[in-house]
Protein backbone atom coordinates (compact mmCIF):
# COMPACT_ATOMS: atom_id res chain seq x y z
CA UNK A 1 0.00 0.00 0.00
CA UNK A 2 1.54 3.51 -0.77
CA UNK A 3 1.81 5.80 1.57
CA UNK A 4 0.45 9.59 1.46
CA UNK A 5 2.68 12.15 2.51
CA UNK A 6 2.07 15.79 2.41
CA UNK A 7 4.62 18.89 2.85
CA UNK A 8 2.47 20.71 5.53
CA UNK A 9 3.33 24.15 6.96
CA UNK A 10 2.09 26.63 9.30
CA UNK A 11 -0.05 28.98 7.84
CA UNK A 12 -1.60 31.15 10.44
CA UNK A 13 -1.69 31.19 14.48
CA UNK A 14 -4.78 31.04 16.03
CA UNK A 15 -4.99 32.49 19.57
CA UNK A 16 -6.94 31.68 22.16
CA UNK A 17 -6.07 34.11 25.49
CA UNK A 18 -7.59 31.63 28.62
CA UNK A 19 -9.25 34.51 29.78
CA UNK A 20 -10.69 35.83 27.26
CA UNK A 21 -11.93 32.59 25.79
CA UNK A 22 -13.21 31.49 29.05
CA UNK A 23 -15.22 35.19 29.71
CA UNK A 24 -16.75 35.21 25.75
CA UNK A 25 -17.81 31.13 25.45
CA UNK A 26 -21.25 32.49 26.68
CA UNK A 27 -22.38 34.39 23.50
CA UNK A 28 -24.24 36.74 25.26
CA UNK A 29 -21.47 37.84 26.29
CA UNK A 30 -19.74 39.05 22.85
CA UNK A 31 -23.32 40.69 22.17
CA UNK A 32 -22.48 43.10 25.51
CA UNK A 33 -18.54 43.50 24.53
CA UNK A 34 -20.17 44.76 21.04
CA UNK A 35 -22.86 46.59 22.29
CA UNK A 36 -20.22 48.46 24.67
CA UNK A 37 -17.83 48.71 21.91
CA UNK A 38 -19.11 51.65 21.06
CA UNK A 39 -20.72 53.33 23.97
CA UNK A 40 -20.79 53.62 27.73
CA UNK A 41 -23.99 51.61 29.69
CA UNK A 42 -25.30 50.94 32.62
CA UNK A 43 -26.45 47.04 33.67
CA UNK A 44 -29.90 48.10 33.18
CA UNK A 45 -29.33 49.55 29.98
CA UNK A 46 -27.51 47.08 28.64
CA UNK A 47 -30.45 44.49 29.77
CA UNK A 48 -32.47 46.75 27.92
CA UNK A 49 -30.32 46.50 25.14
CA UNK A 50 -30.33 42.72 25.16
CA UNK A 51 -34.17 42.26 25.18
CA UNK A 52 -34.38 44.46 22.14
CA UNK A 53 -32.12 41.44 20.56
CA UNK A 54 -34.36 38.78 21.88
CA UNK A 55 -32.31 38.21 24.96
CA UNK A 56 -34.58 38.38 27.91
CA UNK A 57 -33.45 37.03 30.97
CA UNK A 58 -33.08 38.57 34.78
CA UNK A 59 -31.12 41.83 35.46
CA UNK A 60 -29.35 39.58 38.15
CA UNK A 61 -28.20 37.31 35.22
CA UNK A 62 -27.17 40.07 33.07
CA UNK A 63 -25.14 41.63 36.07
CA UNK A 64 -23.18 38.44 36.38
CA UNK A 65 -22.36 38.73 32.80
CA UNK A 66 -20.54 42.09 33.16
CA UNK A 67 -19.19 40.97 36.00
CA UNK A 68 -17.57 37.90 34.50
CA UNK A 69 -16.24 40.50 31.51
CA UNK A 70 -14.78 42.81 34.27
CA UNK A 71 -13.29 40.29 35.99
CA UNK A 72 -11.67 39.15 33.09
CA UNK A 73 -10.52 42.97 32.24
CA UNK A 74 -12.48 42.98 29.10
CA UNK A 75 -14.85 45.86 30.38
CA UNK A 76 -13.87 48.24 32.96
CA UNK A 77 -16.25 51.01 34.72
CA UNK A 78 -16.23 54.44 32.45
CA UNK A 79 -17.81 56.80 34.94
CA UNK A 80 -19.82 56.37 38.12
CA UNK A 81 -23.60 58.37 38.38
CA UNK A 82 -24.78 59.19 42.15
CA UNK A 83 -28.10 59.41 41.74
CA UNK A 84 -31.33 59.57 44.33
CA UNK A 85 -29.12 58.06 47.13
CA UNK A 86 -27.50 55.27 44.61
CA UNK A 87 -24.21 54.99 42.12
CA UNK A 88 -24.66 53.48 38.89
CA UNK A 89 -21.86 51.88 37.24
CA UNK A 90 -21.37 52.53 33.66
CA UNK A 91 -19.15 49.91 31.99
CA UNK A 92 -17.14 50.49 28.25
CA UNK A 93 -15.66 47.83 26.75
CA UNK A 94 -11.68 47.91 26.31
CA UNK A 95 -11.58 44.85 24.44
CA UNK A 96 -12.96 43.84 21.14
CA UNK A 97 -13.28 40.30 20.20
CA UNK A 98 -13.42 38.90 16.54
CA UNK A 99 -14.74 36.19 15.40
CA UNK A 100 -15.42 36.32 12.22
CA UNK A 101 -14.15 33.43 8.80
CA UNK A 102 -12.61 35.00 5.41
CA UNK A 103 -14.49 34.11 2.27
CA UNK A 104 -12.52 30.94 0.71
CA UNK A 105 -12.15 33.49 -2.44
CA UNK A 106 -10.34 35.91 -0.38
CA UNK A 107 -7.51 33.43 0.35
CA UNK A 108 -4.96 34.08 -1.95
CA UNK A 109 -5.75 37.94 -1.74
CA UNK A 110 -4.80 37.66 2.18
CA UNK A 111 -1.78 35.39 1.57
CA UNK A 112 -0.42 37.98 -1.16
CA UNK A 113 -0.81 40.73 1.51
CA UNK A 114 1.01 38.60 4.23
CA UNK A 115 3.90 37.72 2.11
CA UNK A 116 4.24 40.97 1.03
CA UNK A 117 4.44 42.55 4.79
CA UNK A 118 6.42 39.32 6.12
CA UNK A 119 10.07 40.83 5.67
CA UNK A 120 8.54 44.37 7.49
CA UNK A 121 6.79 42.14 10.31
CA UNK A 122 10.07 40.01 10.58
CA UNK A 123 12.37 43.26 10.89
CA UNK A 124 9.85 44.44 13.44
CA UNK A 125 9.73 41.49 15.78
CA UNK A 126 14.13 41.42 15.63
CA UNK A 127 13.59 45.13 16.30
CA UNK A 128 11.61 44.24 19.43
CA UNK A 129 13.49 41.22 20.17
CA UNK A 130 16.61 42.92 20.53
CA UNK A 131 15.33 46.11 22.38
CA UNK A 132 13.64 44.21 24.89
CA UNK A 133 14.94 40.37 24.94
CA UNK A 134 15.40 40.40 28.76
CA UNK A 135 11.93 41.46 28.96
CA UNK A 136 10.33 39.04 26.42
CA UNK A 137 12.07 36.24 27.98
CA UNK A 138 11.14 37.05 31.85
CA UNK A 139 7.71 37.47 31.03
CA UNK A 140 7.83 34.33 28.82
CA UNK A 141 9.79 32.41 31.51
CA UNK A 142 6.79 33.15 33.77
CA UNK A 143 4.18 32.20 31.48
CA UNK A 144 5.57 28.53 32.04
CA UNK A 145 4.18 26.32 34.37
CA UNK A 146 7.12 24.22 34.46
CA UNK A 147 10.49 23.09 32.88
CA UNK A 148 9.00 20.36 30.60
CA UNK A 149 6.52 23.28 28.89
CA UNK A 150 9.41 25.34 27.49
CA UNK A 151 8.54 23.92 24.25
CA UNK A 152 5.38 25.50 23.92
CA UNK A 153 4.84 28.16 21.99
CA UNK A 154 4.98 31.16 24.88
CA UNK A 155 7.45 33.73 23.00
CA UNK A 156 4.61 33.54 19.82
CA UNK A 157 1.71 34.30 22.06
CA UNK A 158 3.46 37.17 23.80
CA UNK A 159 4.86 38.30 20.41
CA UNK A 160 1.46 38.23 19.01
CA UNK A 161 -0.11 40.12 21.53
CA UNK A 162 2.37 42.92 21.86
CA UNK A 163 1.51 43.28 17.61
CA UNK A 164 -2.40 42.89 18.44
CA UNK A 165 -2.12 45.73 21.31
CA UNK A 166 -0.01 47.54 19.32
CA UNK A 167 -2.06 47.31 16.56
CA UNK A 168 -4.88 48.47 18.42
CA UNK A 169 -2.65 51.72 19.69
CA UNK A 170 -1.81 52.74 16.00
CA UNK A 171 -5.41 51.48 14.28
CA UNK A 172 -8.00 51.40 16.50
CA UNK A 173 -7.69 53.58 19.67
CA UNK A 174 -9.64 56.73 17.64
CA UNK A 175 -12.49 54.03 15.54
CA UNK A 176 -13.34 51.21 17.62
CA UNK A 177 -15.60 50.03 14.56
CA UNK A 178 -12.94 49.75 12.10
Amino acid sequence: MPEFTSDVTIDDIAVRDTNVSSAVDEPVRAMILDMLADTTRSVTEIDEALAGRGYDRTLNTVRHHVNELRDAGLVEVARLEERNGGTTKYYRANTIVLSYALPEDARADVDSMAQELAPDIAALVADLEATHGDTLDRIADEMAPCEHCRSQKYETYLLLTILRRAFVAGTLRDDPVR
